[in-house]
C-alpha cells in the first residue's frame, strides 16, 4: 500500500553533515521524496509535535534540542513507507540500533539520535500537518 510518512533529520545529523548519506538510504529502497526543506523548528511546532511528552522530565531538553539548529524535514512516499523508514532508522536508542541502520551508523546518544520518523500513518498525517502547514 502506498503511504506517506514524515521524516526529520535532526540538528545533530545536519551539524555532522550526514544529510546526503541519510537521504540516499531512503532513495535507495525506492521511497520518493515529495517534499524536502532545510529549516529550523519553531518552539510552537516542537510543542505541537511532542505534546504527549509535556510534563515529563526530559520535555524541556527535547524542545531545546530540536530547536537548537537546522533540521531537514521531508515527506516520503512509497509502498509501506512508514514501516520501511522505521526499519532503516533502527532502534530509538543508538546504543541498541543495529549497524547498517541510520541510528546505528550515525547516532551516538539517545538525546541526539539523528532522525525522527512517523510511527504510524496517523502520526505521519499529524506531523505533516504540523511541519508542512
Amino acid at each position: 500500500m502506498i503511504q506517506k510518512t514524515y521524516v526529520m533529520l535532526k540538528p545533530d545529523a545536519v551539524a555532522n553533515r550526514h544529510i546526503g548519506q541519510i537521504i540516499a538510504r531512503f532513495e535507495a529502497v525506492g521511497l520518493t521524496i515529495e517534499k524536502l526543506e532545510l529549516t529550523n523548528v519553531t518552539p510552537e511546532q516542537a510543542a505541537a509535535n511532542y505534546q504527549e511528552h509535556q510534563g515529563k522530565p526530559f520535555y524541556d531538553g527535547l524542545i531545546s534540542y530540536i530547536t537548537s539548529g537546522p533540521v531537514v524535514k521531508m515527506v516520503l512516499s512509497g509502498k509501506n513507507a512508514v514501516a520501511i523508514t522505521r526499519k532503516l532508522m533502527g532502534a530509538t536508542n543508538p546504543l541498541d540500533a543495529a549497524p547498517g541502520t541510520i541510528r546505528g551508523d550515525f547516532g551516538l546518544i539517545m538525546d541526539a539520535n539523528v532522525v525522527h520518523g512517523s510511527d504510524s500513518v496517523e502520526s505521519a498525517e499529524r506531523e505533516i500537518a504540523i511541519f508542512f502547514a
